[in-house]
């Protein structure tokens, strides 16, 4: 179906870009919170390196072949569902686990028509991602799901970088001891940044991660929430502008 290569390569396997750097895997195993998925995947081209890769970012996988499987698996948080199953059409495994389970379903298929988006959006699944995609727009997407969903396990340790410390268990932000106020929006901006300090964020992947997938308001949005956090934060050394790009976490003393 697409052209084999390692994570390293240009294209994945799975159809995805391949872009997941060593640091980059390592700060989001921090702030995946072990979230179990469950991939149903039956050409092993495709979900081997995607198994791989998404255990590399933090998370659980299971992975099986055939709709069967998957409609007997148990504990999945999340449900990535291609449609090109051997057994059962994927649609209908969408059905089946929509009609007894609110577990959150991410179909990833080839099938790029405005049907079949409709189609499986319709019958349940919370998010429909058509092939080639970038991977780490599939783990925003993951992330956006269980956020939504709840599933997302909390995170036992705080995250401290020079003076700032972000604690995710308890939604809570410190500059140099001193507890700041965020919104639930401009923490979430603070976290997404704070995965991979001083790396930049495209603004793109900051609407699918901080807001979601599909926005479709003004993405001036991400600026006057920017304002706001560094206002706040006490710096404006802390959110640094790439113009053109995105941003990235700086880190003040």
């Amino acid at each position: 179906m697409y052209p084999a290569a390692t994570l390293g390569g240009s294209i994945h396997p799975t159809g995805c870009k391949a872009s997941v750097r060593p640091s980059l895997q390592r700060a989001a195993a921090r702030h995946c919170g072990g979230v179990h998925l469950l991939v149903v995947e039956d050409d092993d081209a495709i979900a081997v390196p995607l198994t791989v890769g998404l255990e590399r970012v933090g998370f659980s996988v299971t992975r099986v072949a055939t709709g069967t499987a998957a409609l007997a698996a148990v504990g999945a948080e999340v449900v990535l569902l291609d449609l090109g199953l051997p057994d059962i059409d994927g649609f209908e495994v969408c059905r089946q686990l929509r009609s007894r389970s609110d577990v959150p379903i991410l179909m990833i298929t080839a099938r790029g028509e405005e049907v079949d988006r409709v189609v499986g959006l319709e019958l349940g699944a919370d998010d429909y991602i058509v092939k080639p995609f970038g991977f780490r727009e599939l783990v925003a997407r993951i992330r956006a799901v269980t956020r939504r969903s709840g599933a997302t396990a909390d995170v036992a340790r705080p995250q401290q970088i020079g003076s700032l410390e972000i604690d995710r268990r308890t939604h809570r932000v410190r500059v140099a001891g001193s507890g700041v106020a965020l919104t639930p929006k401009e923490f979430d901006l603070l976290t997404c940044l704070a995965v991979e300090p001083g790396v930049v964020v495209t603004r793109q992947e900051l609407l699918n991660e901080v807001w979601d997938p599909h926005w479709y308001g003004p993405s001036r949005t991400i600026d006057v929430h920017v304002a706001s956090l560094r206002k706040k934060l006490g710096d404006p050394r802390w959110v640094e502008t790439v113009r053109g790009v995105g941003f990235r976490l700086g880190s003040v003393e």
